[in-house]
């Protein structure tokens, strides 16, 4: 099984939010607003349905919805990847064959949540969900989610299995990555990407293949612009790059005090931005008027009309 772009895939993909009216409805204008929006800033793909989309939240007929709307927004542009992620097998495999039916080129998924599953068994899980699997699959190590790790020798063992073609990895460790890299270094197809934005660079210094940023719904142009600079070891344009990464990650995310606030800003900040809703899934919630004030004044201070 092989994906219809070239492998391994570099650069930036941001994880797109999922853009809400309420618990039932996608803010659909939103949502094409995003999608153009992040495609003019250069992107190297979309990620639907992770972490930053909120999916756990998410009814399994909008995700459908979501899939179905993006992949047309999206008009084969760039390639489209859709997070199946699931604590019951039988719901990953409808939905992966839901974005196979509307377009999608490949499918993400954690191990599955919950129950804590030991290593041999998630890789039984992934050779058994490969025989049906109707895309290519990249795996997503979310540790601080899902409660358990792909072990460095299990992705060796992943990247094995026919259909398999990368992964997206959010622990934020690089020692981690290291490991992981070294026992890959005969698969220089497999693609091997971080979601951490704050540490996107320092991976691509040490031969990671990009970013899954949720940065890059905001300022897609400022994180394409950090990708290439990191790729290059251009370090000048490098240097004040990652200064407004770290500006929006301690300024942004920074404002709520929960686990959520991260996701939160995100939102609040497209919002103040006219690109789509800021509703949040339950059981979450948006932030109040003293909150958007702030996330108002950071956009201020970073200047943000001039990273667009």
């Amino acid at each position: 099984m092989q994906p219809n772009f070239s492998m391994p895939l570099r650069g930036i993909v941001p994880p797109l939010v999922t853009p809400l009216i309420d618990n039932e409805t996608l803010d659909v204008a939103g949502l094409e607003r995003l999608i153009e929006h992040v495609i003019a800033g250069g992107v190297h793909g979309i990620f639907l349905l992770g972490t930053t989309g909120e999916f756990a939240s998410l009814s399994y007929k909008l995700r459908e919805e979501l899939i179905r709307l993006s992949c047309g927004f999206v008009k084969g542009r760039v390639p489209v990847m859709v997070g199946i992620s699931d604590s019951a097998f039988a719901e990953s495999l409808n939905l992966a064959r839901k974005a196979a039916q509307y377009g999608a080129d490949a499918v993400v998924i954690t191990p599955p949540y919950y129950f804590e599953s030991g290593q041999p068994e998630l890789l039984e899980y992934l050779n058994r969900i490969m025989k049906d699997m109707p895309l290519p699959l990249f795996i997503y190590n979310m540790p601080v989610h899902t409660k358990v790790m792909f072990a460095p020798e299990t992705v060796r063992a992943a990247a094995e299995i026919p259909g398999i073609i990368g992964m997206k990895d959010s622990s934020a460790n690089l020692a981690y990555f290291n490991q992981v890299r070294y026992l890959l270094r005969e698969r220089p197809d497999f693609t091997f990407m971080v979601g951490p934005e704050e540490i996107t660079a320092e991976f691509v210094l040490m031969g990671g293949h990009g970013g899954v940023n949720g940065g890059a719904n905001m300022f897609p142009k400022l994180y394409v612009d950090l990708y290439k600079a990191a790729a290059a070891r251009d370090f000048d344009t490098l240097l004040p790059l990652q200064q407004k990464v770290m500006q929006i990650s301690t300024g942004i995310y920074k404002v709520g005090k929960f686990g959520s606030s991260y996701l939160k800003g995100l939102k609040c900040a497209l919002s103040v931005m006219g690109i789509c809703s800021d509703f949040m899934a339950e059981p979450f919630h948006r932030f109040n008027d003293p909150e958007r004030k702030r996330i108002e004044q950071v956009l201020e201070e970073l200047n943000y009309q001039e990273l667009l």
